[in-house]
């Protein structure tokens, strides 16, 4: 099979063997869509939020609420604090059927891990986390966004947040983009986002020079590091600098960010002297493009 087939066939064998199709999910009265809706709304959750979580739609999400209502386990209600919006949260019946859940989740997984010996769970816990990764990776996208806009400060200022504390004398949010930069100088900033507005990464490029462009404050998300997104965000990078004209690209970074650094050497980058005076570029490196 090629590898589109064995991805599809590792779905249907894993949503059979976890009983996700039936509607007694785990021996409940009820489908696993309305146990895993039972169990996000938790100690309460607004409707617009449960939507974004899981990728419901309303009608879908609505009709599931509906069920829950039925059974006395949910009520909907406007938000004390803004009428507009509607919360969902558990009854005590709800209450006792989610701990049934979680308690009958829980005894599910262990009987499973339990017929592996220690080394065996190990190595399904390790591939879990593998598959989870790569899946978030494969569904990424990275677009072009303005440096002024909420989703790219608010980027920067988890990247600033980030250098202050590793830094041993911290970082200057002065020395970040200016919002409305760009426009002045060229180039580009990007964003990598699982959601339109649920970002993990970004990276900018911006002109230096005629035919000299530099890269700069490229952050990844933690959660989303060790799975290539760096790599992939450096690459469309320098792809979108490359198709502006631009052949060299330079950057620098800090000695305190060895994976940094390694991320560069490996992608082809070459160490040069400083070639400004940005206070934090300890280490500089340029590329020339094909």
């Amino acid at each position: 099979m090629d590898q589109i087939e064995l991805v599809r066939d590792f779905n249907r064998y894993y949503t059979r063997r976890l009983g996700v199709l039936g509607d007694h999910y785990l021996g409940l009265d009820r489908p696993w869509s309305e146990s895993r809706l039972l169990f996000e709304i938790g100690e309460g959750a607004d409707l617009r939020a449960l939507r974004s979580s899981l990728g419901l739609d309303s009608g879908f999400l609505s009709r599931l609420l509906r069920s829950l209502e039925g059974q006395g386990l949910v009520e909907v209600r406007p938000h004390p604090g803004d009428g507009r919006v509607r919360v969902a949260s558990l009854t005590p019946a709800g209450m006792a059927a989610r701990a049934e859940l979680d308690a009958r989740a829980r005894e599910s997984v262990g009987s499973l891990l339990g017929q592996l010996t220690p080394a065996q769970r190990d190595r399904l816990v390790a591939a879990q986390e593998q598959v989870r990764g790569l899946l978030r990776l494969a569904s990424v996208s990275i677009s072009e966004i303005a440096d002024s806009s909420a989703l790219a400060r608010w980027c920067l200022a988890r990247y600033a947040a980030e250098l202050d504390a590793r830094f041993v004398s911290g970082y200057s949010s002065s020395a970040l983009l200016r919002p409305g930069e760009l426009a002045t100088t060229g180039g580009e900033f990007l964003v990598a986002a699982e959601e339109p507005s649920a970002a993990v990464g970004c990276g900018i490029w911006q002109v230096l020079s005629p035919g000299v462009a530099e890269i700069r404050h490229v952050w990844i998300d933690p959660d989303c590091r060790g799975f290539g997104l760096g790599r992939r965000l450096l690459s469309a990078l320098e792809s979108r600098a490359g198709a502006q004209g631009y052949r060299t690209l330079r950057l620098g970074t800090s000695r305190a960010l060895p994976e940094a650094a390694a991320l560069y050497r490996s992608s082809g980058y070459r160490e040069i002297p400083p070639y400004g005076d940005a206070e934090y570029n300890e280490l500089n490196f340029e590329k020339v493009l094909s």
